[in-house]
């Protein structure tokens, strides 16, 4: 038995014996089984990693045993409260027990609201003093992967949608788009989530099919396609201060922006999913012709007689603009990822 010292990472090597002439054997450290809660009759989980590795976990331990999180909110409010309550969430908490003298009404109004706006949580018990939320989601259910693809497709549709309304001055599609940002953030925030219990060594439904490498640029393109959803919102969002008609010119500028921009994101997500490193490439390549024709835009708004015009759909352009870049941010993933997933084979 040997130890080595990485940091404060200490690791333990034992040699493997074999019994009964085909079963390989090999011993648990005692300090290790004892702080997980494994005795004798204790079953443990073996899942093997696409990597090679073998991940070992206390089945025992891990069903009976919840993570508690309990926080004093006296002094929190508005934004703060908010920001403690996504905090304890990415944290993986199991229950989170809030507790303060009194809560105040306004700070019941901000737990409900979050919890309505994340994956999981709902509010079991409640009193003056207290407020006790638990993480119902059943994490066998959820896959990272579907999670992603899900944010492309809801984000996606924002975009063709948010143009739409702004071509017709449609102002019920346009508060539609707003709204569906909300589930992109709940997918985000959900993936946040997993991602952090994988770095901690946690159990994940597909952790057998998906590698560290995969759940680490997934996460990455997630935050990519969260600030595609925003700038979604954001054009839909400037639709009622427009105060005149946009020219047939203008508007097929904008369309032709959008179609290019949609394509390199639809395109990087593909070579993402596939590991296709020649149509990251050819995505990353689109990405002089679409800044050509944003610049096309951008100088066509200078023609438009109103100055309130004139900056609402430059925040148009500027926005279809980014979002080609995050469609040559996801393709750069794509080709990180299939050299790592060789690198590991």
């Amino acid at each position: 038995m040997e130890w080595f010292e990485k940091g404060e990472i200490i690791i333990e090597t034992r040699k493997i014996q074999r019994t009964g002439g085909s079963t390989y054997i090999v011993s648990l450290p005692k300090k290790w089984a004892e702080r997980v809660g494994i005795t004798t009759g204790s079953q443990v989980a073996l899942q093997p990693q696409q990597d090679g590795s073998l991940t070992i976990m206390a089945m025992e331990a891990a069903t009976s045993v919840q993570k508690k999180n309990v926080i004093d909110v006296s002094s929190y409010s508005g934004d703060s409260l908010i920001r403690t309550l996504i905090a304890a969430y990415l944290s993986g908490s199991d229950l989170i027990e809030l507790r303060a003298n009194r809560i105040q009404a306004e700070q019941k109004k901000i737990i409900r609201n979050i919890c309505h706006k994340l994956i999981g949580p709902e509010i079991i018990e409640e009193t003056a003093k207290t407020v006790l939320i638990q993480d119902l989601l059943n994490p066998n259910e959820v896959s990272i992967k579907k999670s992603v693809r899900r944010m492309f497709l809801i984000s996606n549709s924002m975009l063709k949608d948010a143009i739409q309304a702004l071509k017709e001055k449609d102002h019920d599609l346009a508060l539609d788009v707003v709204e569906r940002d909300d589930e992109v953030d709940r997918l985000f925030m959900l993936i946040s989530k997993q991602f952090r219990a994988v770095l901690r060594g946690k159990r994940i439904p597909d952790t057998s099919e998906t590698t560290i490498d995969e759940y680490h640029d997934l996460r990455l393109a997630a935050s990519s396609l969260e600030r595609i959803a925003d700038h979604a919102a954001k054009i839909a969002a400037i639709i009622p201060t427009l105060v005149i008609h946009i020219p047939v010119e203008t508007m097929y500028l904008i369309e032709t922006s959008t179609e290019a921009s949609s394509k390199m994101v639809e395109d990087a997500i593909e070579a993402l999913y596939t590991q296709n490193t020649e149509l990251a490439n050819r995505v990353i390549s689109r990405a002089d012709d679409t800044k050509i024709k944003i610049n096309a835009l951008d100088a066509s708004l200078l023609t438009l007689e109103s100055p309130e015009s004139i900056v609402a759909l430059g925040t148009v352009a500027d926005s279809l603009d980014r979002i080609g870049d995050y469609g040559s941010n996801i393709a750069e993933l794509a080709i990180n990822l299939s050299m790592a997933l060789i690198q590991n084979k």
